[in-house]
């Protein structure tokens, strides 16, 4: 081939690449469901609670870790960007330091808890500052939804941190989860649930439960904006994660007085001392019913 033909046909092959990449995202709409414990640095209960001596300091390193995914999520083209506060109270992102470009759900209950925002027209979903299920070695500050009620979440018999569940009520708009960013531990539980071609961004590797060890905030930003922008650039690859109805939901509590309480409740069966399951064809249904098992336990 001579060079003008190298040339012409190099040319042809960038306006390719370029038209395609264009049309993912010349509307692309993104969500970001930001929770805590996964967050750049943090180790320790005294950073996620409002009472905490080092929460405040915490609240700002969680609104640095959406920047950066806001940042990356610019990068490759997005129009619109939700994050919703996920964390505890639902009241923690620092939106006077937040990215303009984004808008906030902030603030508690909300019907669909941490992914209040998602519908049908969002494009792609990014979880930020995740954290493993309960009982997860080296999982820092790991649970499952209420370290004070939950001892683990079962649907359709598979075992479910909060990542799963959220990804299914993701699926539920047909809306596909292309990024999760925490700790190592939940970056391999989101490969092991939601498969290889999600993108994962381990910004620290736990040392037991209540330590770790953690990017530079300015490193771990870098490569989330970075990661963020690469996942979205091919979101159309990644499937939305769904499961078969019936949706069988089984949740067991740290205490069978909890399992006591469930039973107060109609189509609420108990598999034994400390487990009940409730199932439902349709899975928000049965997510909201599920949240408010774990609320009614809270209070044994």
């Amino acid at each position: 081939m001579d060079q003008k033909k190298y040339i012409r046909a190099a040319t042809l092959l960038l306006i390719s690449f370029w038209v395609v990449s264009a049309s993912y995202t010349q509307s692309l709409r993104v969500f970001i469901s930001v929770d805590m414990e996964g967050i750049t640095g943090i180790v320790h209960g005294d950073q996620v609670s409002g009472t905490g001596g080092d929460y405040n300091i915490a609240r700002k390193w969680m609104t640095e870790d959406v920047n950066a995914a806001v940042r990356g999520a610019l990068d490759a083209g997005a129009k619109e960007i939700i994050v919703n506060d996920s964390h505890g109270d639902m009241r923690n992102i620092l939106i006077s330091d937040l990215d303009s470009s984004a808008t906030l759900i902030t603030g508690s209950p909300k019907p669909l808890s941490m992914m209040q925002g998602i519908d049908e027209n969002i494009d792609a979903a990014i979880f930020l500052g995740y954290h493993a299920k309960a009982g997860t070695k080296d999982g820092v500050l790991d649970h499952t939804i209420s370290s004070s009620t939950v001892y683990s979440i079962k649907i359709n018999g598979i075992e479910m941190p909060e990542l799963g569940i959220n990804a299914l009520v993701a699926g539920c708009f047909n809306v596909p989860v292309v990024l999760i960013a925490g700790d190592k531990a939940v970056c391999e539980q989101a490969r092991e649930i939601l498969g290889e071609k999600i993108s994962t961004v381990a910004v620290k590797d736990g040392i037991g439960r209540y330590a770790a060890k953690t990017l530079s905030l300015q490193k771990s930003h870098q490569i989330i904006r970075q990661q963020v922008k690469d996942a979205l650039l091919k979101y159309k690859q990644i499937k939305p994660y769904k499961l078969n109805p019936p949706y069988r939901f089984e949740l067991t509590y740290l205490r069978s007085s909890q399992a006591d309480m469930a039973m107060l409740l109609p189509n609420v069966k108990r598999i034994d001392a400390r487990a009940v399951q409730i199932e439902s064809d349709d899975f928000i249904v049965g997510f909201k019913f599920l949240r408010a098992l774990i609320v009614l336990g809270r209070e044994n």
